[in-house]
Order: C-alpha cells, then sequence, then structure tokens
C-alpha cells in the first residue's frame, strides 16, 4: 500500500477512533450502574467495535498463537510485552474477564477512568515503592480467587520497537506474584508497535501476533524467573517484529530490480 493512502487511512481511523471514545463514554454511562457482569459486556461490545473499525479502516488485523499453553482453568499470570495501545484495546478479547496491574492515575481520568474502575484492576501507586510491590501481590491474592487471568507488563510502560531492556528494564512484579501465590506464569510476546507505534499518527495495515509461549517451570529458582522470563518474551518478540517487516523487506529489492529492467 503506498504511503499515501497509509496515511490518508491512519487519518480517517484516528478521527473516527477518537470520536468513537468520545461519544461511547458518555452515552454508556448509564452501564456503570449495571451489575458487573453486564458492564464487562459492554466493554467488549467496545473493543470489538474498535476492532471492526481498525480491520476494515486501516487494515490492521490479529493472529494469535500458542494458545495451547494456557491453563484452561483456575486463575494464571500473562506477563505481556507492551508495544502499543492497541494490545490494550484486545485484552477482552484474548481473555474472558482479565485484571490488568496499572498505575492508579489512570482510573482518575475522567468518563474512561470509571469503566476501567468498573474493570476491577490491581491500580497500584507506584510512588509507594515495596507498598507498592504490597498492592501488586494483595491484588494478584484476590483475583486468584475470582479465577481470572492476570496480565502484567514487566517493563511497567509501552517501549519503542527499538528499545531493549537496559533502555526500558524488567521489573519485580511478575517473577514477585509467581513466587507469592504460585500461580502459572506464561509470557506473552508480541508485535503490535510495528504497526502502531507508542507514538505517532500513522497506523499501518498488517497483522498483529500474539504469541503464548511455554510456562515458566514452577521449579525454577526465584532469581532465575526474571532473567528466563525477559530472555524469553523479547527473543520471541524479535523474531515477530522480524516476521512483520520481512515481506516489506523482500518487496522492495524486487521492485528496484523490476523498475531496473523497465527503465
Amino acid at each position: 500500500m503506498k504511503a499515501e493512502m497509509i496515511f490518508i487511512r491512519a487519518t480517517l481511523f484516528n478521527i473516527v477512533f477518537y470520536t468513537a471514545n468520545a461519544v461511547a463514554c458518555v452515552l454508556c454511562l448509564p452501564a456503570l450502574l449495571l451489575p458487573r457482569p453486564a458492564m464487562i459486556k459492554f466493554v467488549r461490545c467496545y473493543v470489538r467495535t474498535i476492532y471492526f473499525l481498525e480491520k476494515h479502516l486501516i487494515g490492521l488485523d490479529f493472529e494469535i498463537r500458542g494458545l495451547e499453553n494456557l491453563p484452561r482453568d483456575g486463575s494464571y499470570i500473562v506477563a505481556a510485552k507492551h508495544q502499543s495501545a492497541y494490545e490494550t484495546m484486545k485484552l477482552h478479547i484474548l481473555f474472558e474477564d482479565p485484571a490488568v496491574v496499572l498505575k492508579q492515575e489512570l482510573l482518575r481520568i475522567p468518563l474512561w477512568g470509571w469503566f476501567l474502575g468498573r474493570t476491577h484492576p490491581i491500580a497500584i501507586d507506584r510512588s509507594q515503592g515495596k507498598e507498592a510491590m504490597k498492592q501488586v501481590v494483595d491484588g494478584a491474592r484476590r483475583i486468584e480467587k475470582e479465577n481470572r487471568a492476570l496480565v502484567i507488563f514487566p517493563q511497567g510502560t509501552r517501549v519503542y520497537t527499538w528499545q531493549t531492556p537496559k533502555d526500558k528494564p524488567y521489573k519485580q512484579g511478575a517473577a514477585r506474584i509467581f513466587e507469592q501465590t504460585g500461580m502459572p506464569l506464561i509470557p506473552l510476546a508480541l508485535n503490535s508497535g510495528v504497526f502502531w507505534p507508542r507514538k505517532g499518527w500513522i497506523k499501518k495495515p498488517g497483522k498483529v501476533v500474539f504469541s503464548f509461549l511455554p510456562p515458566i517451570p514452577p521449579d525454577r529458582k526465584n532469581d532465575d524467573i526474571l532473567p528466563m522470563l525477559q530472555e524469553m518474551i523479547e527473543t520471541e518478540t524479535k523474531k515477530l517484529e522480524q516476521e512483520a517487516i520481512m515481506p516489506a523487506a523482500i518487496s522492495a529489492p524486487a521492485k528496484e530490480n523490476s523498475a531496473g529492467r523497465t527503465s
């Protein structure tokens, strides 16, 4: 697809996307008064609507791999790479009723934060240091009792595709929850940043891949958990990023050769 068309389609999507967000937050306010299961249905409807817009306005779809690595019953931890807002809007498609570890400030966003709060996430105050870690572990125990999937972003924020763990180090949260609760810990790699960068107007067509990796072995020593988690996520993420950009890398020389023969 030509760059001009990508820009036009991305612009159209952004206008529709932000307008739809504003309208949905207002029109769905009565849903906040409903029982939580009913409210979650509104959330699923919203994220599927956004997916429809992504697919048909910018040509961005997704694929899920490694579902066999997810436990069939009970709670578990998903430690996910975080490159974009894209994956946050797929959590209620990937999981039935996920609980996300997030910063407390997000719940203070007018309207949008109110809906986020009704999903019952684990909201932490990162300024409290060790107390913040206790909030994470206590929240994880609550989620375990509710038989929900717990999603945590080990680097704590969105990262660009070119950033490494040296730029944005992995934090102890996922490993500490694993140690304290014994819930299965599943790494999740993805390549959303290739198509929908952390910041930027342009969203590109293509296919985001979510790859669930084998669980961290339960007999791993505590000091080995975080390095192993990081290695698994980073290695698979780089493979997925290369997979995403490879068609463009292959087609570019082909076009140049073709142009050279016709000139």
